[in-house]
């Protein structure tokens, strides 16, 4: 079975310090806080949200996760598929999300220092790794947007596929927070490089924005300000893909 036979729109949950926020280009300091995570899981679910793209910030800058409670809340009170990136650093720490009820785990920094860790969580859980590709000017950054790690995108995702990647997460670093739209040029070079479902994040600002993406290839999107600040409606995206 594919990780997304149909296109999806994959609202996002981040977290940081217990509550839903929205960065600007991933900085601390430039959020905006939208309450509880629980509520927000509820409202996107109740809107048509098939999936639930979960982080936690704390734990993508610090290393370690800092919202477990959290996203345990978030886990228990959902019956949709979830993904969690965020401070994933160890093969006995994606596997232990996993068997609490996440269904795909997003290893960004952990996957890049250490791909055979790709490999070996996918060993016992096949169908279970995203790796978070995110690109800044061409390359591949890592701990928390702030190191070149001297790839590019393309390069690193035709190894993680080899890997068993069940899916790269493409964030556009340029674009991503600004609601002002989206790159789908490098997005296009990734599918067109690899046959694993690409998700798109970063940038997405209106449903021309959404349609783009499907358009370039992706197999979903993460959207995350535009759904919080009612640029349009979970229902409205799901509407527009497709057409």
């Amino acid at each position: 079975m594919s990780t997304f036979p149909t296109f999806e729109v994959l609202p996002a949950v981040d977290l940081q310090d217990g509550e839903v926020v929205q960065l600007v280009q991933g900085e601390r300091g430039t959020e905006k806080t939208y309450g509880d995570p629980v509520e927000a899981a509820h409202r996107w679910i109740d809107a048509g949200a098939n999936s639930l793209h979960l982080v936690d910030l704390d734990g993508a800058f610090d290393g370690e996760r800092g919202n477990a409670d959290a996203i345990d809340a978030v886990l228990e009170a959902v019956d949709v598929p979830t993904q969690l990136g965020g401070g994933i650093r160890t093969a006995a720490d994606a596997i232990d999300l996993l068997e609490r009820g996440v269904d795909r785990v997003i290893l960004g920094t952990a996957a890049v220092e250490n791909p055979d860790i790709v490999a070996e969580i996918s060993e016992d859980h096949p169908d279970s790794v995203v790796v978070s590709l995110d690109a800044k000017d061409g390359e591949v950054v890592v701990e928390g947007w702030t190191e070149g790690a001297g790839i590019s995108p393309v390069e690193a995702a035709e190894r993680y596929e080899e890997l068993g990647a069940a899916a790269i997460l493409f964030t556009n670093v340029d674009v991503e927070g600004r609601l002002e739209g989206v790159a789908t040029e490098p997005v296009r070079e990734l599918v067109e490089a690899t046959d694993v479902p690409i998700i798109a994040s970063g940038g997405v600002a209106t449903l021309e924005d959404v349609q783009a993406l499907e358009s370039a290839g992706a197999s979903a999107v993460v959207v995350g300000s535009a759904l919080y600040e009612g640029k349009f409606s979970l229902e409205d995206a799901q509407n527009a893909i497709g057409e």
